[in-house]
Order: structure tokens, then sequence, then C-alpha cells
């Protein structure tokens, strides 16, 4: 074995190896995308995810080993949204005149997204589990996996369905936008953050202060409505 070989088995087997590559490859990401000129296609957390799983699988590393050194940014996750109230709070005056169009906007949000993920799929041919489990995709993945348990989904597969929903949306949230003419910041923030829940409002922070602050209290809030609804909504679907 070289000399760069031993250097590689030795790092690769630290808990440490996951965290500097996390760190490295979201760095990288970042460059590009500024590079880029902010193209919502060269998304920060869609490429550093992409840098990850190849790295991953070039070096036949398993993601067991590799969560042992990222455990340490998934904690960080926790203070990270406990702090999404520091910028909100600076726009207490307007969530004050928009908190009843804002709960109705949760509810029907958090409801179409059920009922459209759920039918789409049963036109495309998906199987019932596969059915059950897109249905909470729009939800933060702790809680759409709990979700997607409970009402006989596949805890897995929902977490893969949240993370493309929220690619999909941090990347073409700007562009839906400019079409329909929406302006207002709040407005935007809010829809980010029903349908694209952390990626969106990383993506709307990226934005403006007042998107992304709208981003993370609808985020927060339809994880809470959401584990009222979707099984509403799924007791109307099984009964048509």
């Amino acid at each position: 074995m070289t000399h760069q070989s031993a250097i590689w088995v030795y790092l690769s087997a630290s808990p440490l190896f996951g965290l500097a590559l996390t760190l490295i490859c979201y760095l990288l990401a970042v460059k590009i995308y500024h590079k880029g000129h902010g193209n919502p296609l060269l998304n920060p957390v869609a490429l550093s995810v992409l840098m990850i799983v190849m790295v991953l699988s070039l070096f036949d590393i398993s993601y067991q080993s590799y969560f042992s050194g990222a455990q340490f940014i998934h904690f960080l996750l926790g203070p990270a949204t406990v702090a999404l109230a520091i910028p909100l709070y600076f726009q207490l005056g307007k969530l004050k005149k928009v908190w009843i169009p804002l709960s109705f906007a949760l509810v029907l949000g958090i409801s179409f997204s059920g009922f459209s993920a759920y039918y789409i799929a049963q036109f495309l041919g998906a199987s019932e589990q596969t059915m059950l489990s897109l249905i909470p995709k729009s939800v933060t993945a702790p809680v759409a996996m709990g979700i997607s348990e409970k009402n006989g989904g596949l805890p897995t597969l929902t977490a893969v369905f949240v993370v493309i929903t929220g690619v999909i949306g941090a990347v073409v949230g700007g562009w839906v936008f400019k079409v329909f003419r929406i302006e207002d910041d709040s407005v935007k923030g809010v829809a980010m953050g029903v349908t694209a829940h952390g990626l969106g409002t990383a993506r709307s922070f990226q934005i403006s202060p007042q998107m992304g602050a709208f981003a993370g209290l609808a985020m927060a809030l339809s994880a809470s409505v959401s584990a009222l609804i979707l099984p509403l909504v799924l007791s109307l679907i099984q009964k048509t």
C-alpha cells in the first residue's frame, strides 16, 4: 500500500472525514454558485449532495461511516431552525397583518400538495405504498417520515421525495414567481416554505431577508399543520 493510500484509508475511517467532506463540498458548491451568478440550477445544497454521493460511491464508503462525522452538522439543524425566529421577529409587524390569509394559504397549500401528489402518482401507475409515501413530500423530512410511516408509506422513500421536492422548489420557484408576476417577498416566502421546506427556505434567504423569514415561518407551521391535515387528506382519498 502506498503512503497516499494509507493516508486515505486512515482519513476515510475517521469520524472527522464526514464532517470535512461535507464542509469542503459545500464550500466548493458555494463557489460554483457564485461563479454562475446565482443561477438557481447551481443550488449549493443540491450540488453538495451530488458531490458527496459521488465521493462515497467512488471510494465505496458506507453512509454509516460518512454520517459518523456528518452527524455534527446534522445536530446543528435544530439550533439553526430555532434561529429562524430572529429574522421573523423583524417582520412581526407585517406578520400581524397577514396571519389570516397566511393560515388559509397553509391549509390549502398542504391539502393540495397531498391530493395532487397522490392522484398524479396514481395516474402514472405508481404502487399504493409509493402514493402514500408521496403525500407528505412537501413537509420537512423528520415530520414527513413520521407521517408516512403512520399512514402506511415507506419513510425512507418519503425522505428521498422530500429532498427531490426541496431541490426542485428551490430551483424553479423564482421562475414561477416571475411567470405569475408575484413580487411580494412575504407571499413568495410562504409559497417556498410550504412547498419546498428547508431547501426553499435557504433559497429564500439568498433572495431577501423578508422572503427567508416568511419561508421559515411557513416551513415550521406547515410541519405542525401537516400532522393534522394530511391524515384527513388520506381519509378523504380512501373514501373516494
